[in-house]
């Protein structure tokens, strides 16, 4: 997507007949399409596939054009397959967050678990809660990816018949760090739901460690936020995604 392009609800139609001529699009179909591909072999449009999702009842040309513009990314980087396989050792995660540039600061969670080097399981999936903070919203994308973790752990555990190895989830706030090696109470965080301090009871148990990681290095970014070019291509190459 385009970095500086912000979609909203504003830009849906409106009178009928704009709704008249946006209905002659087939952007449910599109977007479907596209959805399928997201889950299963292209990670990096997860974001961009997300966000269009959310206009399907009622979408603009705005949308449109934005949905026409991740079909061309595709078709330019057709040759980019899903490489099972790398230089990577184990199983490692990350996991990011983005609430400053969201409609309604509903945060958008992010994380990414590689195995050897590529990605396996990924998700950009809007936060149902309206956070306070930067640091809440990156402690509650923690949770989700303690979760994933948790059962690629079990997973893996099964099916190579490996001892059960702490899980590295990395992330980029080291107050979300910090809060989630706190197993305790905390008046900072008294007003988030109880679902989602689960992260500090994996970390006390062992099964989960929360490394810092530079921003720069943060491989779930593209999972939160458009990204320039530069950095899109980066973060590809890092998932596994090449030619």
């Amino acid at each position: 997507m385009d970095p500086h392009l912000r979609l909203s609800i504003e830009q849906c139609p409106t009178t009928n007949d704009e709704i008249a001529e946006i209905s002659k699009r087939p952007y449910a179909a599109a977007v479907g399409a596209l959805r399928y591909a997201a889950d299963v072999t292209r990670p990096d449009i997860a974001y961009a596939v997300g966000q269009l999702a959310r206009y399907l009842r009622n979408p603009g040309f705005t949308h449109w054009t934005a949905c026409k513009h991740v079909y061309q990314y595709l078709h330019s980087t057709k040759e980019n397959w899903l490489v099972l396989g790398g230089n990577g050792y184990g199983l490692i995660g990350y996991s990011d967050a983005d609430g400053m540039s969201t409609e309604g600061r509903h945060a958008i969670s992010g994380y990414v678990f590689k195995l050897f080097g590529s990605a396996i399981s990924w998700s950009s999936k809007r936060q149902t809660l309206v956070v306070l903070s930067t640091t809440e919203a990156e402690y509650v994308a923690l949770t989700h990816a303690a979760r994933e973790a948790i059962w690629l752990r079990a997973l893996l555990s099964q099916v190579f018949k490996l001892e059960s190895l702490p899980v590295e989830i990395h992330c980029d706030n080291q107050s979300a760090i910090a809060l989630s090696a706190e197993n305790r109470f905390h008046a900072r965080t008294k007003h988030i739901d109880i679902q989602y301090h689960f992260i500090r009871q994996c970390v006390a148990d062992g099964k989960i460690l929360v490394p810092y990681v530079p921003t720069d290095d943060q491989e779930a970014d593209i999972f939160t936020k458009a990204l320039p070019p530069i950095k899109v291509k980066r973060f590809t190459d890092r998932l596994g995604l090449r030619v």
